[in-house]
């Protein structure tokens, strides 16, 4: 085996209950504390046909530098649950990992809980049948599911993250079992947000960017766009955030409810990221004063006695999810890190 490839170890299953295929998992270190599927030869072949004679897709990943093979790929595919239809998506979105502005390294390694979070826009979302409604970051849909499990599974048993480990968490969070959505253009009053990003609309794309699970933003009484905005920009304000300090990107995922009477009353998305950014500012009085000096540290400075969440408004993503309800959320990142798009082919 060629220095810096990942070994792949063959072991016959005819003789192991699923009970023993568990344990053995477990042992090794391959899992995510969950039972997996057995990725024989015939379910690997299933999902690297078409893919074998191409050349090596990607470098090492970090933090172990492990490059990894086709076969390697497919067969944390399978373990996650995925089916084969699944699997250039799940490549996208590793790809978008890779880029260096996503900083995985990082991500991987850091005591903040984030993980990444994948966005599925195009037409694939309804071909796979990935969940942009109702409960879409919640559990019960096989895609988002297994797609997010998958690339969580890369990472850990290629990129070598595994908890307590490489990946120093403090305190983890659930959406580092799996963490995928589509977003739900059908119920969107704007353009998509893929198209907002530089791409056709009839282009399947993922988005990824490592980040927290999300803020419930619970709005049941407000009647105007106006209101909805102040308590989106309430929930923001959060002087814990990474993203008042290392700033980076941090995602505001509107529910139907809300994005229909944010458009009724004529606002647009750059309105939003303006308003949402100006209002969700933190007066320096609820920062403490070691963290006044660490954010001085960061060269972060108040600005007339506030200190703003993240760089500029264009880095607060917007996008349309969910189904029925009163319900947004807002979804801080690292940080140190970026939201990275890939086509899917």
């Amino acid at each position: 085996m060629a220095e810096g490839v990942a070994e792949e170890e063959i072991i016959t299953l005819d003789d192991l209950s699923h009970e023993q295929w568990f344990s053995y998992v477990e042992e090794r270190g391959w899992g995510d504390g969950l039972p997996t599927i057995p990725p024989t030869e015939e379910a690997v072949a299933a999902f690297t046909e078409g893919w074998t004679a191409q050349p090596e897709p990607f470098p090492p990943i970090p933090p172990r530098r492990v490059a990894p093979t086709w076969s390697s790929l497919a067969a944390n595919a399978v373990m996650a649950g995925c089916r084969p239809e699944h699997f250039a998506l799940i490549l996208a979105a590793l790809r978008a990992t890779m880029h260096p502005d996503f900083n995985l390294h990082g991500i991987l390694a850091t005591t903040h809980p984030c993980t990444p979070m994948v966005i599925v826009n195009g037409p694939l979302r309804r071909a796979l049948a990935i969940n942009c409604g109702a409960n879409c970051l919640g559990q019960g849909t096989r895609a988002n599911a297994v797609i997010g499990r998958a690339l969580h599974l890369v990472l850990t048993n290629i990129g070598g993250a595994q908890p307590g480990i490489m990946d120093r968490a403090t305190l983890g969070s659930p959406a580092k079992f799996t963490y995928c959505f589509g977003e739900n253009e059908e119920a969107s009053p704007w353009e998509p947000y893929h198209v907002r990003r530089g791409f056709a609309a009839s282009d399947d794309v993922v988005t990824v960017a490592a980040t927290e699970p999300p803020h419930n933003i619970n709005d049941h009484g407000s009647t105007s766009g106006d209101e909805i905005i102040t308590t989106i920009a309430g929930t923001m304000s959060e002087a814990g955030s990474n993203n008042v300090y290392i700033r980076g990107p941090h995602f505001v995922v509107i529910g139907p409810e809300h994005a229909a009477t944010l458009h009724r009353d004529g606002w647009t998305v750059p309105r939003i990221q303006d308003e949402l950014y100006e209002r969700s500012r933190i007066h320096l009085s609820r920062v403490s004063a070691g963290n006044r000096a660490q954010f001085q540290d960061h060269g972060i400075e108040p600005k007339n006695d506030h200190y703003y969440v993240g760089p500029g408004p264009e880095q607060i993503h917007v996008l349309v999810a969910g189904g029925p309800g009163k319900h947004s959320a807002w979804i801080p990142s690292f940080g140190a890190t970026a939201a990275c798009s890939e086509r899917v082919s």
